[in-house]
């Protein structure tokens, strides 16, 4: 089976009601369009959900690759918690490391804890947890899940390369396989945000919005480390990896929300399969 859904999905804790508190109002359009790829990845009944996420392990100079048996995590906020708990893609993840090293991409298999069973177990970061609970708990998708993670002290080329790995496995494999771009936008859109205001956050959105308009995401391969380091985003290179995948599969890209809720963009758009 092809690869059925992909998408690019923020991870503010905010998201998830019962975390949101005082917040609660201030990010319903977010939440909003995460119900929206809630809705569509449910029709898909995907068997495997591939996420990259800037959360997880931070290696500058490699890709990495969960190959953990599970993964379980929590975010709290004061009293209030969610977790979750998946079990993890083995096979699925073997393969893309194999065909990365072939064409000598920087991958590394990540395991933790145990080589097998339950204490084979990699923690769940929030990047990963807060889309999977609106992908998983609110679709009622038991898929299984894939965590990969990006490097930034790569060019971004070798991201997209990665990326056109998964999107060709996907499409050979028998499997209904989705990808899940977790990525909040530029950090710097107000003064009183941890990285203070630096105009060109608002710049960068702009440029991300053109291009997920324009069904263009490849166009955001040419963006200046100027920007980057201005708007202090979190996305790029989650969104190079989707870029890639798209090169693979006939999916049609669709802007579904964008707002800046506090300090730092947050942009939902689903990628479905034209033909």
């Amino acid at each position: 089976m092809p690869l059925v859904f992909a998408c690019i999905a923020p991870h503010g804790g905010e998201l998830v009601p019962s975390l949101a508190g005082k917040e609660l109002r201030r990010f319903g359009p977010t939440r909003k369009g995460m119900r929206v790829l809630a809705s569509q990845i449910r029709k898909e009944r995907p068997e495997t959900i591939v996420l990259a996420t800037p959360h997880n392990l931070r290696m500058p100079k490699n890709i990495g690759v969960v190959i953990s048996e599970n993964s379980s995590g929590k975010v709290t906020d004061g009293r209030k918690e969610v977790s979750l708990k998946a079990k993890c893609d083995l096979v699925l993840g073997g393969k893309i490391i194999e065909e990365s090293e072939k064409l000598g991409l920087p991958v590394v298999g990540a395991n933790f804890g145990a080589l097998e069973g339950p204490l084979s177990d990699l923690a769940m970061d929030w990047g990963t947890l807060i889309p999977l609970w609106f992908l998983k708990k609110e679709a009622g998708l038991k898929s299984k899940l894939l965590i990969v993670t990006p490097a930034r002290g790569i060019p971004l080329r070798q991201n997209f390369e990665f990326g056109r790995v998964v999107g060709r496995l996907a499409e050979r494999g028998r499997k209904k396989v989705a990808f899940v771009a977790s990525s909040d936008q530029a950090h710097a859109h107000r003064k009183d945000g941890p990285y203070g205001f630096d105009r060109r956050a608002k710049d960068y959105d702009e440029m991300v919005l053109d291009a997920v308009r324009r069904d263009r995401l490849a166009s955001i391969m040419s963006t200046k480390p100027g920007l980057v380091e201005g708007a202090k985003p979190d996305s790029l290179w989650q969104m190079t990896m989707l870029a890639g995948l798209l090169k693979e599969a006939p999916l049609k890209g669709t802007l579904v929300s964008y707002q800046v809720p506090t300090y730092f963009g947050m942009l939902c758009a689903s990628y479905r399969r034209s033909s």
